[in-house]
């Protein structure tokens, strides 16, 4: 699948409409549609736009993708955090990393 198949995945799952998506990202609609209709993808400056509006991480946009991007793991911990990450709604994952951040924090700073 590529990035812009991806992306009209996205868009129906949310039930946005291109034009909807157009005016949150600023990508005018016959870009778009280009997309669609002539299988290309969004220029690499657009991407993180794009992942805010779709309210979801460039690497969950790229994964499953013909990208060469790949996430190495490196223990099964790991594989599983990440596994459980993505089958949050976007809600929760938000918690998630507001708590990860807390807690790299709380490791940085010095003990008493």
């Amino acid at each position: 699948m590529t990035i812009s198949e991806k992306i009209f995945v996205l868009l129906e799952e949310r039930e946005m409409t291109a034009g909807a998506f157009a005016k949150k990202t600023g990508i005018s609609r016959s870009t778009i549609s280009d997309w669609k209709t002539k299988k290309t993808n969004p220029a690499a400056d657009k991407l993180l736009c794009i992942c805010k509006v779709l309210e979801i991480t460039p690497n969950e946009l790229l994964q499953d993708t013909d990208s060469t991007w790949v996430v190495q793991s490196e223990s099964d911990g790991e594989k599983m955090l990440l596994e459980m990450y993505r089958m949050l709604p976007v809600d929760e994952k938000s918690r998630l990393l507001s708590y990860a951040k807390a807690l790299g924090k709380t490791e940085e700073s010095p003990s008493a």
